[in-house]
């Protein structure tokens, strides 16, 4: 295990304090029907001592995390923190406000803005800015511009913004969300002995998921834009924590915002929720960029999680240990792959400068040395390690059955998968009790020794979201599924998508074996466009393409539906091809039969048993 750094240097608890105007009393937020999507006041506890059941490391960051309110950074640029996973910034403007980041939900969105409103006036909003292509810092757009408010308001946002946004939230949604549930622990019991956080900040919020598209991309460093009055020269960071990525600096405030690139903990190359693996390296060579990029031209750094940096020279210092750090993890696993190590070995092999594992801001909490090095292994060596047996092995139940046989049978496994937790080798006993979950999932007394070996594991855990998955496996493996609230099919987000997304949309949820044998086309002309859509299932396929709206084909469709998107978006959603304002031609049947193979995702599919 690594050295800690020092519990003496207080500066984060300074720096987390500066600039307090006033706290959201009570801290608890609701939905329309009064169903709680947020509560920063059940982190109470973290008042008390660390106990023997959180990692002392993992406990201070909490402490950091949990606190909440709004707080001035600069002169007009504000925070509210502590409302949900992610900040709200908002930056006064010569008429309004502009926000930066508008959280996951509506509900935690229109909160963080009433509490700036109550210490700032009722500005209204006159810009808005999504720093990358997040759930956490777009979800609650509506509860910023409020449909018939957002005309004439800009909202910026980087390149490749839209398209990155719907591969995460929607056609990989179902998977990434109900890995999230174990990853943030946001169904556990806050306490203790539950969850502590997320090491980026406490929790997800589980309201309603919004978005409002964007209307001015950012393409390159070095653009600027003014937006009600405030200038921002921007540098364009794809590739880095998100694939469509943007620092920013306010130069008549002095102030830098760094989006997610530079945040209080070593962050994830690959997150455990899923997603596609980022670039270590470039994420490096984007931080040293913004370093000389920006120059002296500010004052403060601040991030859309965590708290501000103060001092130029004090920024330089943060910004170049967090350049430093991903270039270290990204070139070690290259050079201890090219010596024929696999990523788990290398996970186990590579330990960080001492003079990183000292510094509170690259320690552990959301990614990890471990997690990360298994990471870059992946960006460039795949899944596969090289090992031919590890090339077609058995799926995992009927792999657990051979083993539990080859070790004597269930009980005699679990004899052994005991001494294992009783010697303290939590992991091999993970390991072995795992098999025999998998191999006979009816076990009882199997799937309650491991979900207390899961429970030890977590709460040794520095890592929050290492924690998480734990606890909430030994949760699930007592209880059940406790599926997400988060519902990433809302008609808010789903409105904001383009044609082809949502017919990207359907196509990845077509029950192909059931389709082997259809061959259909159907034609959607959207008036509201003037684009003329061709879908085409055949082969189990679902393929579309898009012509100009009066282009013929020298095959007809079989059915032609004429409408607008939002007549779409109900066909999409089950709704007849009669309904109003849609016009059919041909065989109406034919869509029955399309969407007769669109299968619905299980948010609660099982992780921890077969």
């Amino acid at each position: 295990m690594s050295a800690l750094p020092s519990f003496e240097d207080t500066a984060d608890f300074e720096n987390a304090d500066r600039g307090f105007l006033g706290a959201l009393d009570p801290a608890v937020i609701k939905d329309a029907e009064g169903r709680v999507v947020y509560d920063n006041d059940a982190y109470a506890f973290l008042a008390e001592d660390c106990p023997a059941t959180a990692h002392p490391s993992l406990w201070r960051q909490a402490r950091l995390c949990a606190r909440q309110g709004l707080y001035e950074v600069t002169d007009g640029i504000y925070q509210v923190r502590g409302l949900d996973l992610s900040n709200m910034t908002l930056v006064e403007g010569d008429r309004g406000v502009i926000v930066v980041d508008p959280l996951i939900s509506a509900e935690t969105a229109a909160a963080a803005l009433a509490l700036y409103r109550e210490h700032r006036g009722d500005r209204r909003v006159t810009g808005l800015v999504y720093t990358h292509s997040h759930g956490d810092h777009f979800g609650g757009s509506r509860a910023v511009l409020p449909r018939g408010a957002e005309d004439g308001v800009p909202v910026l946002a980087p390149e490749g913004f839209l398209e990155n946004a719907v591969s995460e939230n929607v056609y990989a949604g179902n998977a990434m969300t109900r890995r999230a549930v174990l990853m943030y622990g946001d169904r556990l019991p806050k306490g203790p002995r539950g969850q502590l956080g997320a090491g980026l900040g406490m929790t997800v919020s589980t309201g309603a998921i919004t978005l409002v598209p964007p209307t001015r991309s950012i393409t390159r460093t070095g653009q600027e834009e003014t937006v009600d009055g405030a200038r921002i020269v921007f540098q364009l960071t794809p590739g880095t924590e998100a694939p469509a990525e943007m620092n920013f600096l306010f130069p008549d405030h002095r102030a830098l915002c760094m989006a997610e690139n530079a945040t209080h903990t070593l962050h994830n190359i690959l997150t455990l929720r899923g997603a596609v693996v980022r670039d270590a390296r470039i994420w490096s060579r984007c931080l040293d960029e913004a370093i000389d990029f920006f120059g002296d031209a500010y004052d403060v750094a601040f991030a859309s999680h965590h708290w501000p940096t103060w001092g130029r020279e004090n920024v330089v210092r943060f910004l170049g240990e967090q350049r430093d750090l991903y270039a270290y993890l990204h070139d070690q696993t290259l050079r201890l792959l090219n010596d024929g190590l696999t990523g788990t070995e290398i996970a186990e092999e590579l330990r960080l400068p001492p003079a990183l594992e000292r510094a509170w801001h690259a320690r552990g909490y959301y990614g990890s040395v471990s997690h990360n090095v298994k990471a870059i292994y992946q960006r460039y060596m795949g899944w596969f390690d090289g090992n031919p047996a590890h090339l077609w092995e058995h799926p995992p139940a009927e792999q657990a059955r051979r083993y539990v046989e080859i070790a004597g049978g269930t009980e005699q496994a679990l004899a052994k998968a005991r001494v294992y937790a009783a010697d303290g080798d939590l992991r091999f006993a993970a390991t072995l009790l795992d098999h025999i979950v998998f191999a006979d999932p009816s076990h009882a007394e199997a799937a309650e020794t491991l979900a207390g070996v899961y429970e030890r594991l977590g709460h040794g855990c520095e890592n929050a979201t290492w924690r998480n998955f734990y606890l909430t496996a030994a949760g699930e493996l007592r209880h059940g599924v406790n599926p997400a609230v988060l519902d990433t099919a809302d008609p808010e987000l789903t409105s904001a998508l383009t044609v082809g997304m949502l017919l990207d949309s359907v196509a990845v949820r077509v029950d192909g074996p059931s389709a082997w044998d259809e061959d259909l086309t159907v034609d959607l002309v959207l008036t509201d466009e003037r684009r003329r859509h061709r879908l085409t299932l055949r082969h189990g396929a679902l393929t579309h393409r898009d012509y100009p709206l009066y282009h013929t084909s020298e095959i007809p469709a079989g059915l032609t539906l004429t409408l607008a998107k939002p007549q779409l978006l109900g066909v999409l959603a089950g709704g007849a091809p009669d309904a109003d304002g849609v016009r059919t031609e041909g065989d109406p049947g034919l869509l029955a039969r399309l969407f007769s193979h669109v299968t619905a995702a299980d948010p609660g599919f099982p992780i921890v048993t077969p």
